[in-house]
C-alpha cells in the first residue's frame, strides 16, 4: 500500500473554504436558481432565531453573496418548494431533492424519539399526536399557539413546551408534518403531502443506500475528512457506519488516504478524500481577500476541533455561558480575512436607534490592527448596514480591545 499523500495546511484551508462556498465571487448577482444551487452545494443551512444582527441562516447566505436577500429564500421555501426545513445536527434548511433520504432518517429516529417523548408526557401521547394530525388534515395548517394549552415556566427561567408543541415537533421531526411557512419566526405546520412535491414522497432508500448517500455527500462537501467528521456532517449516520463506509470505499479503490497538515506546521492528521482531489488542489481559486464577519453558526465554524486544527482558531459560542464567565461576549462574529481568521467582532443592530453598533473587536494574537485592516472592517460593516437598511454605523469608544 502506498504512503498517504501529504496535503499542506494552506491547501487544506482553501479546499474547505471552496467546498463551503467562500471562494465564490461575493458580488455576483444571485438569482433564485443560483440560491438553490448554493444551498445544494452547502448541503444545508442552519436555522437560528437569534437576531443580534440578523438570523443565522440569512447571514450564512449573505456572507457568501452580498446580493442575497431573504425574500429569495422565502420564495424557495414557501412557493417553489425547492427547500424544506427539518433536522441535521440542528434545525436546518435543506434542499428538497434530498427529502427521500430524510424519509429513511425519519424511520430510524421515530421509535427513539417516540419512546423519549412518551416517557416525558405519558402513554396517551401517541393518541394525542393522532388527534393533532386529524385536526390539521381537517382544518388546515396550524401553529403551536393555535392550541389552548399554556406553558409553565420552570424555576431555571426556561419555558417547558406544552403537549401540543411537543407533539407538533415530534411529528415534524419524523416526517408526518412539514413546515409550510413561518409567521414571524413561528412554524406553521401542515401535512407533509400538502407541502412537498408528490414525487419526493414515493420512495424511501434502503439502509445501505441511505448510509452510502450520507457518507458520500458529506465527503463531497468537506473535501477531506475523517470518518468521524463524515458521521457528524449530517448527523444521520453513526460513527461506526461512517468508519465501515470509509474502509469499504478504500478497499474498493474509490478513496485515498491523505495526511492533512495542521495550522502552524502542526502534525498532520490522517483523513480520506476522492481519487481526483490531489490533482484538483493545484487549480483551486483563492478565497476573496476581503474581510468577512461569519455567523457563529456558519458551516465553516461548526466543527470547532477541525476549525482549530486547520486554522488555529479556537472559537466558542458563549450564548449559554453566564455573563460573568464569558471570555468575549454573548454573540461574537469570527472575522475571516481571505483564508485566515484575524479577529472576533461583537456588533448589534440597534433598530430603535437605526444603526449598526460595533461594541468590541479583539484581534487574534500577532495580528496587527492597522489602517488597512480598519478600512477593510469599515467596508464589511457598510455591506451589513446596507443589507440591514440601518441608517449608520457607530463605534463605541472602547471598541478596539487587546488580543487575547
Amino acid at each position: 500500500m502506498s504512503e498517504p499523500i501529504f496535503i499542506p495546511n494552506d491547501r487544506a484551508r482553501r479546499l474547505l473554504l471552496e467546498r463551503q462556498g467562500l471562494c465564490l465571487a461575493p458580488k455576483r448577482r444571485l438569482t433564485l436558481s443560483g440560491l438553490q444551487e448554493l444551498i445544494e452545494n452547502l448541503g444545508f443551512v442552519q436555522v437560528d432565531s437569534v437576531t443580534t444582527v440578523e438570523r443565522a441562516h440569512h447571514m450564512i447566505l449573505f456572507t457568501r453573496n452580498e446580493t442575497y436577500r431573504p425574500k429569495l429564500l422565502t420564495r424557495l421555501l414557501e412557493k417553489e418548494r425547492g427547500l424544506f426545513e427539518n433536522w441535521t445536527h440542528d434545525a436546518s434548511i435543506i434542499p428538497s431533492c434530498f427529502f427521500p433520504y430524510w424519509r429513511a432518517r425519519f424511520e430510524r429516529e421515530a421509535e427513539s424519539l417516540k419512546a423519549r417523548w412518551r416517557d416525558w408526557h405519558g402513554h396517551d401521547f401517541e393518541q394525542y399526536m393522532e388527534g393533532l394530525v386529524a385536526h390539521i388534515r381537517e382544518n388546515g395548517p396550524a401553529r403551536a399557539r393555535d392550541f389552548s394549552e399554556t406553558r409553565e415556566k420552570k424555576a431555571n427561567g426556561w419555558w417547558e413546551w406544552h403537549p401540543a408543541k411537543t407533539a407538533l415537533e415530534y411529528l415534524w421531526r419524523t416526517g408526518a408534518l412539514a413546515i409550510t411557512r413561518r409567521e414571524g419566526f413561528q412554524k406553521v405546520y401542515d401535512l407533509t403531502e400538502r407541502v412537498l412535491p408528490a414525487a419526493l414522497l414515493t420512495h424511501t432508500p434502503s439502509h445501505e443506500a441511505f448510509v452510502d448517500w450520507a457518507c458520500s455527500e458529506a465527503l463531497n462537501r468537506l473535501g477531506t475528512a475523517t470518518s468521524g467528521e463524515i458521521s457528524a456532517f449530517w448527523a444521520s449516520v453513526t460513527p461506526g457506519e461512517a468508519k465501515d463506509w470509509c474502509a469499504g470505499e478504500l478497499k474498493q479503490g474509490r478513496l485515498l488516504e491523505v495526511l492533512v497538515e495542521g495550522a502552524d506546521g502542526k502534525a498532520p492528521r490522517k483523513a480520506f478524500c476522492r481519487l481526483e482531489l490531489p490533482e484538483a488542489l493545484e487549480t483551486l481559486s483563492p478565497a476573496p481577500p476581503r474581510l468577512r464577519a461569519l455567523s457563529p453558526f456558519d458551516p465553516v465554524i461548526r466543527d470547532r476541533k477541525r476549525l482549530q486544527r486547520l486554522f488555529g482558531f479556537d472559537y466558542r459560542i458563549e450564548i449559554f455561558v453566564p455573563e460573568a464567565e464569558r471570555r468575549y461576549g454573548y454573540y461574537i462574529f469570527p472575522l475571516l480575512e481571505g483564508e485566515k481568521f484575524v479577529g472576533r467582532l461583537e456588533m448589534k443592530h440597534d433598530k430603535a436607534a437605526d444603526r449598526l453598533d460595533v461594541i468590541a473587536l479583539w484581534p487574534e494574537p500577532k495580528v496587527k490592527w492597522g489602517k488597512a485592516r480598519h478600512q477593510a472592517l469599515e467596508a464589511e460593516l457598510e455591506r451589513h448596514r446596507r443589507y440591514l437598511g440601518a441608517g449608520g454605523v457607530n463605534f463605541q469608544s472602547d471598541w478596539l480591545r487587546t488580543a487575547k
